[in-house]
């Protein structure tokens, strides 16, 4: 399912290969062989960095390092939104580990992974040009996607690489969790401009499973400026109270609430009159609701019954303008 494209694969060789897989957390990328700045392992760069890159297992020095230019603290690791306990520790690593480093080689750290991002571009646009001398030509003429993509703003889960969609099949709104707010300017504005003028066919919801948003939000815990955001997930556990709570397996009932939150922002994508009257003229869009796993790069349809649904809501909020 996932496509090939060029700056994805990785530039080392079987036996590296292997030692990344089967590496300690701990294990550290260095960058460059000119210095001892490191990319945190499973890092986005790391993964694309071009140049060679060389394990070097930090030391207990290492770890312990602060401003001594002979000794560098690698990088933070990155969060993780699968254990709220480990998460939270990390937290704590990386930033002590940002501490300890030399302001040089946090300055350098920072340049290196900025322009990393423009090497790989360069050579995405080469390797595109070079496959079709008129993609460039094709999509500045315009866009013609038959998705809109509304799913979770988590770095892990880009639309187009788990689905294998190209540039231009897919119109893509991402934010906390996934959700689908009547009061969220942005997010209607998004699904106006598909629908209308757009004309996409299809609108997939799709959470994932492993999500901090919903996880934080089954956290008796003040967030500050993300209470209000995070209690359109909890009016969703309110909603299915007896279900959820009737689930005693922690893990399994966090699952669960992801698949019904995505089902939740499905009944608020179909309550939209753009979606209504669209489906009523044209018979489309039809509104999916989807779940992709991290553990297996596997998405899940959640087979919502979209007609049904549609009935249901037009009950209350019929608004097709039908005389």
């Amino acid at each position: 399912m996932l496509s090939s494209r060029v700056g994805r694969s990785f530039l080392y060789s079987g036996r590296e290969r292997a030692g990344l897989l089967s590496s300690s957390r701990a294990a550290a990328l260095t960058l460059d062989t000119n210095s001892n700045c490191s990319i945190p392992r499973g890092s986005f760069l790391a993964s694309k960095s071009r140049t060679r890159l060389s394990f070097q297992s930090p030391s207990p020095s290492r770890r312990q390092a602060s401003s001594d230019s002979s000794s560098h603290s690698s990088p933070p690791p990155p969060l993780s939104d699968n254990n709220s306990s480990s998460s939270s520790s990390s937290t704590s690593e990386r930033i002590r580990n940002w501490r300890g480093m030399a302001q040089e080689d946090i300055s350098r750290y920072l340049r290196q992974t900025h322009d990393r991002v423009f090497e790989h571009n360069r050579a995405w646009a080469a390797e595109q040009a070079r496959k079709d001398p008129d993609f460039f030509s094709k999509i500045s003429a315009g866009q013609n996607p038959e998705y809109l993509w509304i799913g979770c703003s988590d770095s892990r889960i880009p639309a187009e690489q788990i689905t294998g969609l190209e540039p231009g099949d897919a119109f893509v709104h991402r934010n906390i969790a996934n959700l689908v707010c009547n009061t969220d300017l942005n997010a209607m504005s998004v699904i106006t401009y598909a629908v209308q003028h757009l004309q996409v066919k299809h609108i997939v919801v799709c959470g994932h499973y492993g999500c901090g948003g919903v996880k934080a939000a089954m956290t008796a815990t003040d967030m500050g400026l993300l209470n209000p955001w995070l209690r359109n997930i909890r009016d969703v556990y309110r909603l299915y109270e007896r279900e959820l709570d009737a689930i005693p397996d922690e893990a399994a009932r966090y699952d669960r609430l992801v698949e019904l939150n995505v089902i939740e922002q499905c009944r608020n994508v179909i309550k939209t009159a753009v979606v209504q009257q669209s489906y009523a003229k044209n018979h489309f869009p039809i509104v999916h609701g989807w779940v992709f796993g991290l553990n297996d790069g596997l998405l899940k349809d959640l087979e919502i019954d979209f007609p049904q649904i549609l009935r249901d809501i037009q009950k209350i909020y019929n608004l097709t303008d039908s005389k």
